[in-house]
């Protein structure tokens, strides 16, 4: 069956790839062009081909949404709260669950960043992210509004002038009040880069332990990784955890993802140092409360 794709008179042009994406998941598009199943007007497609008003898009390729696993929810499209607000940033309160840009079985409407640019597109403003969260990890997280603010502030990141703190479960009591783990971490060229975590305890339960975590670098998964190599792998954690215990866990008190939650945000902007900080959500606030009762 082939499916029929009409560009409307409102849509202005740009790249058939970049289209594309706006519409179906970003896995989905590469094996489109892979397996040659798109045309344009007819003909076969190229991925940097401009789409315009009136032309006509055909795809040879069923796309089909992957079925939901035991377990998993489907993206929602969330009420997402702004802790602060300007003509040049949004500062969100993100929600555990949505993934903040596309990806293989993302759609990109159903990702952060897409709700975000239906909500500004309005209002002329296309908004960029400048750094990530986990899809199920909650909390601060910083949006440009535009291209140039966001690569001066990508470069605040880069420069480690961001203080990002973090809080977090761990599995095991650790028995260090404070510590610091200095250990390299694949970069984005896949070779082994700085990564800094120092931590605090806060509490301590029966067989967890509470840390506030502030990272200088922002390595992928960093967090979660360093107190995985320590011995010490976060609460709920499905790739670096402790299995067994995140199973016995979840049915405790069903909790249903990682206990990673991105507190404070802190960096100099326009002048002056800002701290943005989000509190803890309630399925992680329930969560220490069933703790500290048994």
């Amino acid at each position: 069956m082939v499916q029929e794709i009409s560009i409307t008179a409102g849509e202005s042009p740009k790249k058939l790839e970049n289209f594309l994406k706006k519409r179906f998941p970003v896995g989905f598009v590469r094996k489109l062009f892979r397996k040659h199943g798109v045309r344009l007007n007819g003909r076969p497609a190229k991925p940097d081909d401009p789409v315009r008003p009136e032309d006509r898009v055909e795809l040879y390729i069923q796309f089909e949404e992957s079925p939901k696993s035991p377990g998993q929810s489907l993206p929602v499209r969330a009420d997402l709260k702004a802790i602060f607000e300007d003509d040049q940033i949004v500062v969100i309160n993100k929600p555990p669950g949505i993934a903040v840009h596309e990806g293989k079985a993302v759609l990109k409407r159903n990702s952060l960043l897409g709700i975000l640019e239906a909500s500004y597109r309005p209002r002329g403003i296309a908004p960029r992210l400048v750094h990530r969260l986990d899809k199920d990890t909650s909390g601060v997280l910083l949006v440009a509004k535009d291209e140039g603010i966001a690569k001066q502030l990508e470069g605040l990141f880069a420069s480690e002038k961001v203080e990002k703190a973090y809080l977090c479960l761990l599995v095991g009591r650790l028995q260090q009040n404070r510590g610091t783990i200095d250990c390299s971490l694949p970069g984005r060229a896949g070779q082994p880069v700085r990564a800094l975590t120092q931590f605090k305890v806060l509490k301590r339960f029966t067989e967890t332990t509470l840390v506030r975590a502030n990272i200088a670098t922002g390595r992928m998964h960093q967090i979660r990784l360093h107190f995985a190599q320590y011995g010490y792998p976060v609460v709920m954690d499905d790739q670096y955890g402790d299995f067994s215990f995140n199973k016995r866990l979840r049915k405790q008190c069903r909790l249903r993802r990682q206990f990673l939650h991105a507190a404070t945000l802190a960096l100099p902007y326009r002048g002056k140092r800002h701290s943005w900080t989000a509190p803890l959500p309630a399925d992680l606030e329930s969560t220490l409360a069933f703790l500290a009762a048994h």
